[in-house]
């Protein structure tokens, strides 16, 4: 339990400092700023109004949020302190300490406005692309992308709309990825292909809050004439593999038939055998003319009288 608090401790603060660095800075909360004589007299009257309506104002005061969202709170522009309010989750790096168990949570009108974010994994499809490969063939590619929110404040507070700056970056990355690739690495090599652009749009994506779970290559479409001369190459290769399994068996025949005419040769009783069941092979396919050769050996003894 120890290392994965410290594990979970870690990775809040690599996103804290990558925050730092790329946009809005989740511990700036914890710094007390004064917000000035305005905004506690605008406090003052939005609470005012709430109590003297009471209790007609709740229905403007108490939200609720699913248990898959978050609300990220403003207070008169400023992220109110406490990150994104939601129904508590364990080992989430944008929950508040102080979250309860439900998805209720209280604002001020006049002051406060929130954005809800669904936590939930988002697909969407990757447009065809048009990629020149390494070997200069030219290859249509679109895949699938699986993404989620894992910080909500950050995903509101450093980037406009994170889905579709991740839906143009997944598009981006799948043509840079792939213009370092031959047409047969494509083909064949899809699952690191993916791999590559998974680690690749999840460490760009992080400083938005957002994390990519999976990437998927769906399809790769090659131009007509290619293919054709893919299938003829395919075609010619398997013709020239073809001839030359023939070119073994017929090999071996004559190896084989070699050592059977050594073997007839030693024994004359052999060969004649051998006649016997040739004749009584082709008496069985019920033939009206049979041609059976003679040895000559059988005339030899009249050849010499």
């Amino acid at each position: 339990m120890a290392t994965q608090n410290s594990e979970i401790e870690m990775d809040h603060q690599q996103r804290n400092h990558r925050a730092r660095t790329t946009g809005y800075n989740i511990s700036r909360s914890n710094v007390n700023e004064n917000p000035g004589i305005c905004a506690y007299i605008l406090t003052a009257i939005s609470i005012i109004l709430i109590v003297a309506t009471l209790p007609f104002s709740l229905v403007f005061c108490i939200k609720v949020v699913q248990e898959y969202e978050r609300a990220v709170i403003f207070r008169l522009g400023r992220l109110v302190r406490g990150g994104a309010k939601g129904p508590d989750q364990p080992n989430r790096s944008d929950q508040s300490p102080n979250d309860s168990v439900s998805g209720i949570f209280f604002i001020i009108p006049c002051i406060d406005t929130y954005c809800k974010v669904d936590l939930r994994t988002v697909s969407f499809d990757v447009p065809p692309q048009e990629i020149l490969s390494r070997d200069s063939v030219t290859v249509a590619v679109d895949a699938v992308v699986y993404y989620r929110i894992s910080n909500a404040t950050i995903a509101i507070s450093n980037v406009e709309d994170y889905g579709h700056s991740t839906r143009l970056l997944a598009a981006t990355t799948l043509r840079n990825v792939l213009g370092t690739k031959n047409l047969s690495e494509i083909l064949s090599e899809r699952e690191s292909i993916s791999h590559v652009m998974q680690a690749s749009l999840d460490e760009a994506t992080d400083p938005w809050g957002v994390k990519v779970e999976r990437v998927e290559i769906k399809d790769v479409r090659l131009p007509v004439q290619l293919q054709r001369a893919m299938a003829a190459e395919a075609e010619a290769t398997r013709e020239a593999r073809a001839k030359v399994i023939a070119a073994e068996g017929e090999q071996r025949a004559s190896r084989a038939l070699k050592e059977a005419s050594e073997v007839l040769s030693d024994s004359s009783s052999a060969l004649q055998l051998r006649y016997l069941q040739t004749l009584g092979s082709i008496a069985t396919e019920k033939n009206s003319t049979i041609v059976f050769p003679i040895p000559l050996e059988l005339f030899r003894g009249l050849l010499k009288k």
